[in-house]
Formats: C-alpha cells, structure tokens, sequence
C-alpha cells in the first residue's frame, strides 16, 4: 500500500507542461526512452524530435544524450515527452530578437517544396521562391541542402507562421555597396565597370551596383550608329565618370575620354601636304579635316593667290582639297592651313620649269653668262 502511495505521488508529481531533464537510455526508429527519474522512462515519439520530418530517431540524438523537454502526456505507466516543444519555445524567442534587430542569420535548406523551400530554425521555417534570389529561379533542386544567409520578413507564433528570406538579405548587401559606391565616387575619376546592357541611346554599365550610363555620343571618338558597333553586353570597360546625382542615384559615365583621342594619335608637322575635306565654310575662312575627327583652318587669306569676299568664290563644302600645314598646336586643338601656299609653289615650279627650258632653247645658261663676264674683268 505504501508503495502504490509513492507511486501515486510519482505520478502526481509531473503535469502536462511540466519541463523536464533527462538522459537517453535508448534509441529506437521511431521512439526514444529517456531517464527522467521517474518510475518508467519518458518516451519521445519521433513525431516529437523535430519540427521536420525525419526517418529514424538516430538521425536527431544519442544514447547519452542529455535532453530538456517538455511533458505532453501523464498516464499512470506512460509519460510521453516533446523535444520539438523545447526547440520551439526557443526559436521563437530566437526569432523574435532577430526579427526586431533585422538581424541576418544562417539555417540549412532542408526540403524543397511547392512554392518555394524548408529551412529548420528551431521550428519550420518557410522561404518563398519569390524570395529565395533576386532573380528568376526555375529548379531549386540544387539548394537542398545548401546554407542560406537569412532574415526573418514576418512571424506569427499564432498561426505558426514563420516567413524567411535570402533576397532581402542581397538587396541589403547591394544597397550597401551601392552606397559605397555613390560615397567613392567623384567627377573625373576613371574605373573599371562591365557593360549590363545596350539601348538605342546608349550603354548601361555595372560600376559597383550602380548601372552608370555611357550615352551614344560618349562611346567613341567618331560618329557611333548602334552601341553594339562599339561594345557587347558582359564586356569590361574603363569609364570616365562625367557627373554624379546622388539624390536620383544617377551617373554619367564615358568610355570616349578614356580613349586616346585624334588629336592625341595625329602625326603632322608644320610643312605636311595632305588631302582633306572642307567640312564646313564661313566668312573667315574654310573648316578642312584633315584626319578622322580633326580639323584646321584655311583663313581667308590662305585661300586663294587674289583678293575674294568670301570662300563660297571658290570653294565648297564637301569638296576635297589639298592643303600644307602652316602651324600645329595640339593643346588647343588648333591647325592652321593654306591653299594659297600651294598655288604659290606650283607657280614657283612652273617658273622654274619655264627658265630652264628657255635656257636650254637658247644654248647658254645663266651660269654661262656669269663666266663670261668674270673673263672680260680679267
């Protein structure tokens, strides 16, 4: 009688609640008896091991194993005991902290689902593919398995909902490097960036999760048609950065000032002849290119050997004339030309020609005549 009294304050003793100590004694597939000091052991049901689902009780804990748990069940020879209980109260005020701090956390993949993937934090934790990258995702099967870096973006322990996401933490680390880079940035400075993508007005270029733009007219030196002409998506290019807007997180970028320029590439000198286009006419003088993207000047008076009001008298745009360089200045950018020099020589060796055939008609030379008269003074 004595006996059965201690058992009945045995069993009195633990309530359902109740958290409780205790050491594995042994493992089954699909239970696990633990020594909580009573007069049977505590049973754990598998279903009672982990949020998820799991095949064998080994696969959670070991003979030996010191286990807090929680009292789900009291009958007069059974006890039945939850880890899965104990775990969760502690997630969730684990998660609780981290959801509060925004805090970016670590939890394996452990099943994928429709809709998106199952990681474990302590209870089941859901990520919705929407959520898992930024970018579209067509077969999760590879993440099984794989840490994600975390935040937790809703919770409700009422309705045992816990929503995770990784994107949330690349759109903050992206965020952040942008920043940096917005903070790094200043006009003139030239870097590195990877083309994103090409538009009809230009080319978007990844400089530190910022997308800068280079617009048409700054990707080369000369006339560019199509930005493909010039570059391809996924190229690495050196840019110049023309201007910085912060508060519309907007940069002008160019590729054509880190490139050597015509000026920088041309190889006249003072006395060159060359051939060139008259680009353009005005009243002081014709506008000639005399190399891609570079162009000097004829003034007025270098035009033609006689007076003219204007150079529409004899010349007109579009047409190809030759010229001689008279004077270079490469800083500013500035080339002085004359036709009339040409004119001038081409007299000069038609006068030359015409003495020597004169002197040749008359049999002597002038160099004969010179002799001559040096023989009378002797």
């Amino acid at each position: 009688m004595t006996e059965e009294m201690n058992q009945d304050v045995s069993v009195k003793s633990f309530t359902v609640g109740d958290t409780v100590s205790g050491k594995v004694t042994k493992v089954e597939d699909k239970h696990v008896l633990v020594d909580i000091g009573y007069k049977v052991e505590g049973i754990v049901p598998i279903s009672e091991l982990a949020s998820l689902h799991i095949e064998k009780s080994s696969d959670v804990v070991s003979v030996n194993d010191e286990l807090i748990l929680k009292v789900i069940k009291v009958a007069e020879e059974e006890i039945i005991l939850s880890k899965k209980a104990i775990d969760a109260e502690k997630a969730w005020d684990n998660l609780e902290k981290k959801f509060e701090n925004g805090e970016v956390f670590e939890a394996e993949v452990k099943d994928v689902v429709k809709g998106g993937l199952v990681v474990d934090v302590g209870i089941r934790g859901f990520i919705p593919a929407s959520l898992v990258e930024r970018h579209f995702v067509e077969d999760f099967s590879e993440y099984k398995g794989q840490l994600l870096r975390l935040k937790v973006v809703e919770l409700d322990q009422e309705k045992n909902r816990v929503i995770l996401s990784h994107r949330a933490v690349l759109d903050d680390e992206i965020a952040a490097k942008k920043q940096q880079t917005f903070d790094s940035l200043h006009v003139g400075q030239v870097i590195e960036g990877v083309v994103q993508r090409l538009t009809d007005f230009g080319v978007f270029v990844d400089i530190g999760g910022i997308d800068g733009l280079v617009h048409i007219s700054q990707l080369a030196h000369n006339h560019v048609e199509k930005p493909s002409d010039v570059v391809e998506e996924g190229q690495t290019v050196k840019v110049k950065v023309l201007a910085v807007d912060k508060e519309n997180e907007r940069v002008s970028l160019s590729i054509k000032e880190t490139l050597p320029g015509p000026w920088d590439m041309l190889e006249l000198v003072p006395g060159d002849i060359v051939e060139g286009k008259i680009k353009r006419l005005v009243n002081f003088g014709a506008f000639v290119e005399v190399a891609p993207n570079v162009e000097g000047l004829v003034h007025i008076s270098q035009i033609s050997n006689r007076h003219i009001a204007t150079p529409h008298e004899v010349l007109k745009e579009g047409e190809i004339v030759k010229v001689k360089v008279l004077e270079i200045n490469k800083q500013q950018q500035r080339i002085s030309l004359s036709i009339r020099e040409l004119l001038e020589d081409h007299i000069q060796e038609d006068y030359k020609n015409y003495q020597q055939e004169e002197e040749a008609s008359s049999g002597f030379s002038l160099g004969d005549m010179i002799g001559d008269q040096l023989k009378k003074l002797k």
